[in-house]
Formats: structure tokens, C-alpha cells, sequence
């Protein structure tokens, strides 16, 4: 059996697993740290990782594709069990190899535009997760 625990944000709703809160949890850990960086390298690290954590939440919820053919990334897996969020994976998906040049040291490709437009959309994303989980959650009890 599952632990689960708080209801969902909306009263009524039905109990959140406790993988998903703790993601959750997690994606807002780490929009804090973005907002608090002080370098753009380190403002989009933090905020990709909320995006990731945030994705994560979901394929938590929904249960992970299964099989040889299932996707491997979370961006990926997203798109398989939530379609109706295929479009934030490809934001964050084409953003992963920038993420990735940062964690190798390259931290002068990021600016500080781009680390603020990275904060903003995940700090959208996971509202917008936030929000779909919710409905999940109750479309669940009304089952």
C-alpha cells in the first residue's frame, strides 16, 4: 500500500502520495534556490531541477511507462502519461543540453536573460503541475 497523506490542495480532494509531495517539495526547494542565486548559471541550474523535480511529480501520480520502447527521460515520460503537458517537456527537454554544458563548467553561455526566462517558466511549470495534479487527484476520488 502506497503511503499517502494531505488531501490535495482544493478541500475534498484525494490523498497525495507521499513521492509526489516529496517532489514536489523538492521543485519548490529548488525555485527558492534559484531565486536566491546569485549567478545566472546558477539561477537556470536550480531552476531546470525544479522543472525536473516538478516532472518528476507527475509521472509519480501517473505511473511511469513501462516497456522497451518507454521513454527514458523525464521530459519524455511526461509526454507519455500527460500528454496534455508534452508541450512544457519540450521547453524544458531543449533546454536540458544548456543545463548540461552549465554542469560541465560553461557557466559563460548562460545570461542573465536567459537564466530569468529559465526561472519564469519553471516557476509557471510547476504551478501549471500543481494544478493538473489537483485535478488528478479529484477526477481519482470521483472514480
Amino acid at each position: 500500500m502506497r503511503a499517502t497523506s494531505p488531501r490535495s490542495a482544493t478541500t475534498g480532494g484525494a490523498p497525495v502520495p507521499s513521492r509526489v509531495r516529496q517532489l514536489l517539495a523538492r521543485a519548490d526547494a529548488e525555485l527558492v534556490a534559484a531565486q536566491f542565486s546569485a549567478e545566472p548559471w546558477e539561477q537556470l541550474s536550480h531552476a531546470h531541477l525544479a522543472a525536473v523535480r516538478a516532472a518528476a511529480a507527475v509521472v509519480a501520480a501517473e505511473g511511469a511507462p513501462a516497456g522497451r520502447s518507454a521513454p527514458r527521460t523525464v521530459w519524455g515520460q511526461l509526454g507519455s502519461v500527460a500528454p496534455s503537458l508534452s508541450r512544457w517537456g519540450a521547453v524544458f527537454a531543449d533546454a536540458a543540453p544548456l543545463r548540461a554544458a552549465v554542469e560541465a563548467g560553461r557557466f559563460d553561455l548562460v545570461t542573465v536573460a536567459r537564466a530569468e526566462q529559465a526561472l519564469v517558466e519553471a516557476e509557471d511549470f510547476v504551478d501549471v503541475v500543481r494544478t493538473y495534479l489537483d485535478g488528478e487527484f479529484h477526477a481519482a476520488r470521483a472514480s
